[in-house]
């Protein structure tokens, strides 16, 4: 026990530049996992019961030296979620504004495809699904619900599966 009553530990945590470096610590080992948000690396921090003043600095440290950057996360999150999943702009942009980004950021990620791009992605994903157009209601039914399930906005999945009819 120090002087004070503390213990050697508690005494070295109430330095800000032990505290500063632990909260990068934790941040790192969280990071290395996979890419994540300014909003993600706040909450693990707070649930690690870091200090705001702790957890503000760590964050400002993390941005300039590169290992957070929100509109790099976007970017790249919209293009895994369109190239590997095949989701559509709807449902990226629900997902990024669950983790907390800035709708500008979003808004940029989007832009990034125009409205060609988006139909020719639909329609890719459609003959990925489904061996041949449904020549039934019920078929076409159930590729437009799958796209619009997939984010895609009902006009233009209306669309695709006309595309994708013309095209078989």
């Amino acid at each position: 026990m120090w002087h004070d009553g503390t213990t050697g530990t508690e005494a070295r945590l109430l330095d800000p530049e032990t505290r500063l470096q632990h909260a990068l610590d934790l941040a790192y080992r969280y990071l290395a996992r996979r890419d994540r948000t300014v909003a993600e690396v706040r909450t693990q921090l707070e649930h690690k019961r870091v200090e705001p003043a702790t957890i503000d600095a760590t964050v400002a440290e993390l941005i300039e030296l590169g290992y957070l950057d929100d509109a790099r996360y976007a970017q790249r999150f919209a293009e895994d979620r369109r190239t590997l999943d095949g989701w559509g702009p709807d449902r990226i942009e629900r997902r990024l504004r669950a983790l907390g980004l800035e709708p500008d950021l979003i808004a940029g990620a989007l832009a990034a495809r125009d409205a060609a791009d988006e139909l020719e992605a639909a329609v890719a994903v459609l003959r990925r699904r489904f061996v041949a157009p449904a020549d039934d209601p019920r078929g076409r039914e159930r590729a437009l619900g799958m796209l619009v399930r997939k984010g895609y906005d009902l006009e233009l999945a209306y669309d695709a599966v006309r595309a994708f009819e013309r095209s078989a």
